[in-house]
């Protein structure tokens, strides 16, 4: 059945088979559209031919559907040891190739590699796909294996980073409301609970490069978005890629310190990976966070934002390598050439604009723009947390007052020490004596301690002029922290509505900073009330605010609150909109500068990748010709999946050649993959050892001298031999008909050439 392309439904006298043609057309459509499912397809069939639909259809299609797929990754097994390319993570090394293909002779780059890490859930209320399921006829104890995919076991690993971390969107206390991992919950338990009755896999989580190649993906077991699945996929790349790698995630921030505490800390700080957060998240974030994690701040990034876009249903191995070579291969060189445009585009613009934005703030030196980010940088640090001698000296006032208190229990009690053995409540007051005792002592060693580190040598006494003076300060001290944190807030929210309120922000943009804003003013709000309370406790009591008062605020200069704190914003010379826009430009520049550098590299690697693979699979296709044509039909097959968009990106190649401002080469280079299988390397097809029972030369074997057979071992000989031989064309059959529509399109192609 199978030499005739049909394929059977059952494995022992089947009656009912499937055509190729059939299954085949249904795994294109269902990769192009992957909300068509079996039980549509079948329906749609049963409608052309005019029979009536059974349940029971579906059930047989099935079968035939995860047989057909069987044989299809059997024939890519063979074709990759034929290719010498089966070695552990070939794909992972080679999945990009503008981003792994190096050059011998290029310019280095900040980053080695750049991809972005995302969750992509599974929706309860649309997944009524049942072609997505594991089929019902396949053993349970089979299980799919991809190198695509990371084994449950080795995400595992690092579950116990996930438990000393907690989830990562959750808050980790409520003093931190306007945390950055408060913002995302991507994944909580409330909505992922619900699936654990039904699938065990609540998502994915999935890493892709900077052209958007999917590189690892991770089943999400009954959990919520772990800390073990970011780890997992950075300790994976760290293993393949090494050094300079540069990862984008929503919380990017809050994971960086998640990294740093992990078991694989030391690895990731020795390789210098970097933790970013991707430029659409970035009003989500405190302004203190943009200006250490996100992308615009960040040198060697060029224009890439690292972001991810995925729909629901697309969380299959064959969907992301159709999607691979189908969609994001065939469209990598338009991509380079948008993004090149663009870059050019900026700077353009910038050359303009900049050097008027300087003239109205009177700088004559782009590298303030530099002094002002450090500026920033200390400022915002500056308000979540008090100066340190200040806190010292507050403490050992508390502690002055402590010890004073407990010191005048202690003597009230000393008189009724001797009679306290005539009372019959003798055990509870002696009890709360030595306890007056015992805190007075505490309070004795705490103060001691202090006055070591602040080296006083004489105790304060209320009537001293530091005790008074520290006395005021504590009585501030609440007041300026809730002073400190609602203007840290206040900041945050006006640099992003000038963000928000730019020119050229699309309405999506607009509407997510606009989410982001309403998420912050609830932590504005609470902020509010707190101040507002210790302002009226104040004496004199201090000045209170409105709400209304608050959120109408559009400029640091009409906030007169931030003048009565320790620092005035609103008078450092990078706090102005004009110099905000001309930070932001600057900034832009830059990163546009560092575009066209990794473009150029990126280009080039392109260009040569097409030339050395073309050149290696027909080589290597010419070798097994000879020996096994149906080997070498296959390596035609897998050569045209990408070849047949050659000619688009060398099209685009030569576009991007012709743009102003383009002024390297996109000549081809030299790899530096010379290893078994690299395409810049000496073609050498080898015949899989599946195979070698039809090839070998038996001949020219050495038999060692044996003494001579029995007729019982004369039998088992010949029906042993009778059994490869089956297998052995059983797999040819299979060669001939993984793949009967391409091998039509295959020798159209050929005669075209």
């Amino acid at each position: 059945m199978v030499h005739q392309g049909v394929m059977p439904c059952l494995p022992i006298s089947p009656t009912v088979g499937i055509t190729t043609e059939a299954l085949d057309l249904y795994r294109v459509a269902h990769l192009r559209s992957p909300h068509l499912s079996i039980q549509a397809f079948v329906k749609t069939v049963c409608d052309l031919h005019g029979v009536e639909f059974h349940r029971h259809l579906s059930r047989q299609f099935s079968i035939a559907f995860d047989l057909y797929l069987q044989i299809r990754r059997s024939v890519a097994a063979l074709v990759a040891e034929s290719l010498q390319r089966n070695s552990p993570d070939w794909r992972l090394k080679h999945a990009c190739p503008t981003c792994t293909y190096e050059l011998t002779d290029e310019e280095a780059l900040t980053f080695r590699l750049l991809y972005s890490m995302d969750v992509l859930r599974r929706s309860l209320d649309h997944d009524t796909d049942d072609s997505l399921a594991p089929s019902s006829e396949v053993p349970t104890s089979q299980q799919f294996t991809s190198d695509r995919y990371l084994p449950r076991a080795f995400v595992d690993r690092y579950s116990r980073e996930s438990e000393t971390t907690t989830t990562v969107g959750d808050e980790e206390d409520a003093a931190a409301e306007d945390s950055c991992a408060g913002r995302w919950k991507n994944m909580d338990d409330a909505k992922t609970k619900k699936a654990w009755g039904i699938y065990d896999e609540t998502g994915i989580f999935v890493a892709v490069c900077r052209h958007r190649f999917v590189l690892l993906v991770a089943d999400m077991v009954q959990s919520s978005e772990l800390a073990k699945y970011p780890l997992a996929v950075i300790a994976k790349l760290l293993d393949v890629f090494g050094k300079r790698l540069g990862s984008g995630y929503d919380i990017g921030c809050q994971f960086k310190t998640t990294l740093d505490n992990s078991s694989l800390g030391p690895l990731a700080r020795s390789l210098q990976h970097t933790c970013l957060v991707g430029a659409f998240h970035r009003h989500a974030h405190r302004r203190l966070c943009q200006l250490f994690s996100l992308t615009t701040y960040i040198k060697g990034l060029g224009l890439e934002d690292l972001e991810t876009v995925f729909h629901r249903q697309q969380a299959i191995d064959c969907y992301f390598e159709h999607n691979n070579d189908f969609e994001v291969y065939a469209n990598l060189s338009n991509f380079l050439y948008c993004n090149y445009k663009q870059a050019l585009d900026i700077l353009n613009d910038g050359d303009t604009t900049l050097p008027k934005l300087m003239q109205d703030l009177g700088l004559v030196d782009e590298s303030i723009f530099e002094r002002w980010l450090e500026e920033e940088k200390t400022y915002l640090q500056g308000l979540t947390r008090e100066p340190e001698d200040e806190t010292l000296q507050m403490e050992y006032w508390q502690k002055l007052v402590n010890f004073t208190a407990s010191e005048l229990l202690m003597l009230r009690w000393k008189p009724f020490r001797s009679i306290l053995t005539m009372r019959p409540y003798t055990r509870k007051a002696e009890t709360a004596r030595r306890h007056a005792v015992e805190d007075h002592e505490r309070n004795s060693k705490l103060v001691q301690a202090l006055e070591r580190k602040l080296e006083i040598t004489m105790r304060w006494t209320p009537e001293d002029a530091d005790w008074q003076r520290v006395g005021r300060l504590v009585a501030h001290r609440k007041y300026q922290r809730a002073l400190d944190r609602l203007e840290g807030l206040i900041v945050a929210r006006i640099f992003e509505l000038t963000r928000m309120n730019r020119a050229a922000t699309g309405y999506k943009l607009r509407k997510h900073i606009a989410k982001a804003l309403q998420t912050r003013s609830i932590a504005i709000r609470t902020a509010l009330n707190t101040y507002n309370a210790i302002a009226e406790a104040m004496h004199p009591p201090r000045k209170t605010l409105k709400w209304d008062e608050v959120v109408e605020y559009a400029f640091l200069a009409d906030f007169d609150l931030l003048r009565d704190t320790r620092a005035d914003v609103s008078q450092r010379p990078w706090a102005s909109p004009v110099a905000r826009r001309a930070m932001d430009l600057y900034f832009k520049m830059c990163q546009a500068r560092e575009e066209i550098q990794q473009l150029n590299v990126e280009v080039r690697r392109l260009v040569t990748y097409i030339q050395d693979k073309e050149k290696y699979l027909r080589a290597c296709e010419g070798q097994l010709k000879a020996v096994s044509p149906t080997l070498a039909h296959q390596v035609a097959i897998h050569r045209n999946v990408r070849g047949r968009f050659n000619s688009r990106h060398l099209k685009w190649v030569h576009e991007i050649s012709t743009l102003p401002g383009f002024t390297r080469t996109i000549s081809p280079g030299i790899s530096t993959h010379t290893g078994l299988g690299e395409s810049s390397s000496a073609p050498n097809a080898q015949i899989p050892s599946q195979l070698l029972v039809e090839h070998l030369p038996f001949d020219n074997i050495r038999r060692p001298a044996v003494a001579p057979d029995t007729p019982d071992e004369l039998d088992e000989e010949e029906q042993e031999e009778e059994v490869e031989e089956e297998a052995s064309r059983s797999l040819q059959d299979v060669l001939r008909v993984a793949d009967d529509l391409s091998r039509l399109e295959l020798h159209d192609h050929a005669d075209e050439q």
